[in-house]
């Protein structure tokens, strides 16, 4: 039986490993982008109360964005179980006008990591 420890850490590296994949999937595609485009940011939020943690996500989204279309355009994955937020393409100027709202923690940019081990 895996101890409360290994449990977390196996959900955090999860966690981490398929923000990576998204990431790195997204990555590809706006690769071929002019650099003023959107790029990949995290958007790390308060729990969501009283709602679907998606529909929190699109919400806050679509006040920046200014349309529910665009917001399920933009959302990239939702997280809901080790982390409350989302990824989403965003220009600068959105991540500026979000990193302002109410339950909204922190934006950054999504970043792909090598992971490296003691293991060969």
């Amino acid at each position: 039986m895996m101890k409360k420890d290994q449990i977390l850490s196996s959900i955090l590296l999860f966690f981490f490993l398929f923000t990576a994949f998204i990431t790195t999937m997204a990555d590809s595609q706006a690769s071929s982008q002019p650099s003023n485009e959107s790029k990949v940011h995290i958007v790390y939020t308060e729990q969501p109360k009283d709602q679907e943690p998606e529909e929190y996500h699109i919400k806050t989204l679509t006040s920046v964005l200014g349309s529910e279309e665009a917001a399920k355009e933009a959302l990239l994955y939702s997280y809901k179980h080790a982390a409350s937020g989302f990824s989403a393409k965003l220009t600068a100027e959105q991540v500026s006008e979000l990193s302002k709202l109410p339950g909204v923690l922190q934006v950054v940019p999504s970043q792909t990591v090598q992971l490296h081990t003691g293991r060969v």
